[in-house]
């Protein structure tokens, strides 16, 4: 059975480093031009070098984000950059817009082609025509439940098939939203979206200026267009068992501790199903962990088609903020098997005495309690407050490189 990918964001080099140390089989990134998360720290070329060759020497792949609704002169130099992008050594371009197919297969002929979620294919007429334009991915669009996305497997076996499964949701069609554009001139199309889908409004009738009336009563406001964030952990077996290809993560703006939070969480669950198809249970450990990253309450959002009118289940109207319950305090950069302690960076502060819990690549969460921390000196501290301060730590276990120890807030 062919194992189904699980591909990760990658905002800036440490994030696809902790991607794929934390399990991801493959990432994607976005350049300095022509991807769709302008706030995102990105790649530049030496950048994006050493992060290709960190995951082809672990075996993993790196996409890059070419995916931007393009104006004429966005075509500018198109040719030259996809070039570069080859020699680089991209496993893939993510594209939308059809006026980069027909460069890529000019200037790249040989690069393989995914076709963005911003394309909106929701149906297998329309994937087939993408798979005669030399497509070899289609990233479905979020809004098809499973036994959709399953047709069109079942309708194009030899195209490969990308769902979302985790991450924030946006308002408008796959991503093609002009809010932004229209009420802050920043292009969502672009890249620049200023996400005023979770802003708070009110409802004005057209004879009563200045009169605002909450479309919900709550004394902060009403969030009608903000989405909650999709969470499919829960549903690996049936994604998996739909024949899909990959599992996409979204969240390139997000830190690298939730991309090693829900990395290592759907990467558990993959495995668990495919070490026992018929047995497979889902751990409700999963989800919990998957909570620890700051994130909006959870939906399933189209998966079930059943659901695709519950607004309650898709929305939240209540509040735009993130949910957000831990921490990570500090990341392992080496354990000395002499002082039997962690070396550790500081990431935000931590005390003597505190409880915390230890994460780690192929690691089940341990609680533990940072019963010592001294200094590179050899001093004996109360606590670490200096952000990026290195400090030894004893937490009474071995912890390897790479382990992340975060805190309940």
């Amino acid at each position: 059975m062919k194992k189904i990918e699980l591909l990760a964001p990658a905002g800036d080099l440490e994030k696809l480093k902790t991607a794929i140390i934390y399990g991801a089989d493959a990432v994607y990134i976005g350049g300095e031009k022509l991807g769709l998360r302008v706030a995102s720290k990105n790649f530049d070329d030496a950048q994006m070098k050493a992060g290709i060759e960190f995951a082809h020497q672990r075996g993993k792949k790196v996409y890059i984000t070419c995916n931007i609704t393009a104006h004429n002169d966005d075509l500018d130099g198109v040719d030259e950059y996809f070039k570069n992008l080859e020699e680089l050594g991209a496993d893939a371009l993510i594209i939308s817009d059809p006026a980069f197919v027909q460069i890529s297969k000019e200037s790249v002929p040989n690069m393989q082609l995914h076709l963005s979620t911003q394309a909106n294919t929701t149906n297998y007429m329309t994937a087939k025509f993408w798979q005669s334009q030399g497509i070899s991915r289609i990233v479905a669009a979020r809004e098809l439940s499973i036994q959709e996305l399953a047709k069109i497997k079942e309708k194009c076996p030899d195209l490969e098939l990308e769902m979302f499964v985790h991450g924030a949701m946006c308002m408008s069609y796959s991503g093609r939203c002009l809010i932004s554009n229209f009420m802050t001139g920043r292009d969502a199309n672009k890249g620049e979206c200023a996400q005023p889908c979770r802003w708070n409004y009110s409802l004005m009738e057209e004879k009563r200026p200045g009169e605002y009336f909450p479309v919900e009563q709550d004394e902060r406001g009403t969030y009608f267009f903000n989405s909650k964030d999709l969470c499919l952990i829960g549903n690996v077996k049936e994604i998996i068992e739909a024949g899909i290809d990959s599992m996409k993560i979204e969240g390139r703006v997000k830190t690298a501790y939730y991309v090693a939070t829900v990395v290592r969480a759907y990467k558990m669950a993959i495995d668990a199903y495919y070490k026992d198809p018929q047995n497979y249970k889902f751990d409700e450990k999963w989800l919990e962990d998957v909570s620890k990253a700051s994130h909006r309450n959870f939906t399933d959002g189209f998966f079930h088609k059943e659901q695709t009118n519950d607004t309650v289940n898709l929305q939240n109207y209540s509040t735009s903020s993130y949910i957000r319950t831990y921490d990570v305090v500090a990341i392992v950069k080496d354990f000395d098997e002499q002082k039997n302690m962690a070396k550790v960076v500081q990431k935000n502060k931590f005390l003597k005495g505190d409880e915390v819990e230890i994460i780690g690549p192929n690691f089940a969460t341990q609680k533990a309690i940072i019963n010592k921390i001294i200094s590179e000196k050899g001093e004996q501290l109360e606590q670490s407050n200096v952000p990026m301060q290195e400090v030894y730590i004893d937490v009474g276990m071995k912890i390897d490189k790479d382990f992340m120890i975060i805190k309940q807030l």
